[in-house]
């Protein structure tokens, strides 16, 4: 990706498709909103996980693996003109990924919500993906099968003759004309085969196949992190993969799921003196010695692993040096990266925090590329915010598949989308909604109903020693319960895939 003086032109963006619309009315269960989404390296396979453990896959309806020998001439032409437009994708298959566990040494309640999903590049055409909750990562076989159904039957009459054989003997056992050596007489025999059409369909008909989907775990990776998994990633040699918590990163095989290699650990002697905690970690998507991990400070961190085995003392700082402004109790709260992002050639990252949307250059280090800025107009509610805990919300990020435009979400169900620049453009603002041009009305801020997603520990700091805030004020300009936390770019067209609650809403431009 090359960054130019002047941005790309913005897009033009058009509602697709929505999956899982709530009726008017239809409350919003927990279990069923959506907490991880991503799409594979092709565009043709989109996974989502939600909070109550479940894995769903969509498969694009124009891909290539649509094209088989059963189609006619007509539909493949068909074929042809959709796949010139933007993708279209159909629902594959649903399976119950994870489950709620206790674990007894701890005392601990394991949530079954599935932190992240990740696709596995492969060589043999299968599909594989992770997916992780807190503690215990799988690895699945999505297994593609083909299933005949026959919709018509034409017999040739020869083929029934001995289904008919024993109620044919008790009429010609006496009979002077001799049977065949089945049995059957010979006169009827003739008699068959004089009625029978010579161009009678001699097969059984069979219907176009139809698709379905098996899912199979193939692995467990689990007992390896005493903190909340946070971020799973797979590296381009398509044969190790990191997960990450709030204190370490380990390094696993994909064929070895009971042993793994800590490379990074930030735990302290003594917990009292720890500063920060890592939010997330992602390889890079070229080469597979090196990745990059972000910190609640605000710090990304780059390591090359060929350097020491341990990455803890040997990370290339990124931070922005330029900031600047008055320190509050909230500064470091709202420093927090929440999401981070590789462009597809490794050279730039996207990073997310509460208030700010960032591009950096990995190759400068003191200071982002451009800032975006997203939240900016919630800075005097802090305080609000923090009391009901919607200053801990943790908002995702992506690329688009040249590196040009980058999108986040915001409260109120939107939808920000940049393209280039130094970040001083307003960008597009879409609404998840089947009219993505218009916008929700001001509405007051909405009591919190249950905690997000940020680790009790790194809440931790934040609480202790500012327990009594307040703002005077619980009107707010957007609907701070409805929130847009993450999203997918589809990595050859330009084509989002968001979350809203529970809905699926894709955009394409």
């Amino acid at each position: 990706m090359t960054l130019s003086s002047d941005p790309p032109a913005p897009l033009d963006w058009k509602f697709s498709q929505v999956f899982g619309e709530r009726a008017p009315g239809d409350d919003l269960q927990d279990v069923d909103m959506i907490s991880a989404i991503e799409f594979d390296k092709t565009g043709d396979f989109l996974a989502i996980g939600d909070r109550g453990g479940r894995c769903i896959i969509f498969e694009r309806k124009d891909g290539k693996h649509t094209l088989n020998q059963h189609h006619s001439r007509h539909e493949l032409e068909q074929l042809d003109f959709t796949s010139t437009q933007h993708p279209e994708f159909q629902f594959k298959t649903e399976f119950q990924g994870h489950e709620p566990e206790f674990d007894y040494l701890k005392s601990v309640e394991i949530e079954e919500k599935i932190n992240k999903v990740r696709w596995c590049a492969t060589s043999s055409g299968s599909q594989f993906m992770l997916s992780t909750n807190d503690k215990t990562i799988k690895l699945w076989k999505v297994k593609e099968c083909k299933v005949k159904k026959v919709k018509e039957m034409n017999a040739h009459p020869f083929a029934c003759l001995d289904n008919m054989l024993l109620a044919e003997r008790s009429f010609v056992s006496r009979e002077d004309k001799p049977a065949v050596a089945n049995g059957y007489r010979q006169e009827r025999m003739e008699t068959i085969a004089k009625n029978a059409s010579p161009s009678q369909d001699m097969h059984s008909k069979v219907a176009d196949m139809e698709d379905t989907a098996h899912t199979r775990c193939r692995k467990v990776y689990a007992h390896a992190h005493d903190f909340n998994i946070n971020s799973i990633s797979n590296n381009s040699d398509c044969e190790t993969f990191l997960s990450a918590d709030d204190l370490r990163i380990n390094l696993w095989n994909l064929e070895i799921s009971d042993q793994c290699f800590n490379i990074l650990d930030m735990k302290p002697a003594n917990m009292e003196d720890l500063t920060e905690v890592i939010t997330t970690a992602e390889f890079h998507p070229i080469h597979c010695n090196l990745l990059a991990y972000s910190s609640s400070r605000g710090f990304i961190r780059l390591v090359d692993m060929r350097q020491s085995a341990l990455c803890d003392h040997s990370a290339r700082i990124l931070q922005d040096g330029d900031s600047h402004g008055l320190k509050s109790f909230f500064t470091e709260i709202i420093a927090s990266i929440s999401d981070m992002k590789f462009s597809r050639d490794g050279r730039h990252i996207l990073s997310r925090d509460y208030m700010n949307l960032k591009l950096w250059d990995t190759h400068m280090d003191s200071s982002p590329v451009a800032i975006y800025k997203i939240h900016e107009h919630l800075r005097p509610k802090l305080s609000e915010l923090y009391n009901n805990d919607r200053i801990f919300d943790r908002f995702g990020c992506c690329f688009s598949g040249d590196g040009l435009h980058f999108a986040t979400g915001s409260y109120s169900n939107l939808m920000r989308i940049f393209s280039g620049g130094d970040g001083s453009e307003e960008g597009a603002t879409i609404e998840a909604s089947k009219t993505p041009n218009s916008r929700k009305p001001l509405l007051r801020t909405a009591p919190r109903a249950r905690r997000s997603s940020l680790s009790n520990l790194a809440r931790g700091f934040y609480r202790h020693g500012h327990e009594n805030s307040s703002s005077g004020s619980n009107e707010s300009s957007y609907d701070l319960s409805s929130r847009l936390l993450h999203l997918a770019w589809h990595p050859e067209t330009n084509l989002i895939a968001s979350a809203a609650g529970n809905s699926l809403f894709m955009y394409y431009s």
